[in-house]
């Protein structure tokens, strides 16, 4: 979700600094327009750290060896 986030905003602020060509009165598209490609592209480095921090998982089996035991002395 991160990473496609900040694909759309970085889509959507180019838009808007880049191609929009209207006035609003007492709005600068131009500046939203970087502000969301700021957004998008802080939302796409946190979506590829927090992607790669996913694959450096390691999953370890915990056997209780006592539990072995005490299942062995039960069933004697």
């Amino acid at each position: 979700m991160g990473i496609g986030l900040g694909i759309v905003l970085l889509v959507i602020g180019a838009i808007l600094a880049f191609a929009v060509d209207y006035a609003i009165s007492g709005v600068e598209l131009q500046t939203i327009g970087y502000i969301l490609m700021a957004a998008g592209v802080l939302a796409l480095l946190l979506g590829l750290v927090l992607n790669t921090q996913r694959t450096n998982t390691t999953h370890r089996e915990v056997i209780d060896r006592n539990a072995e035991v005490r299942r062995r002395d039960i069933d004697e």
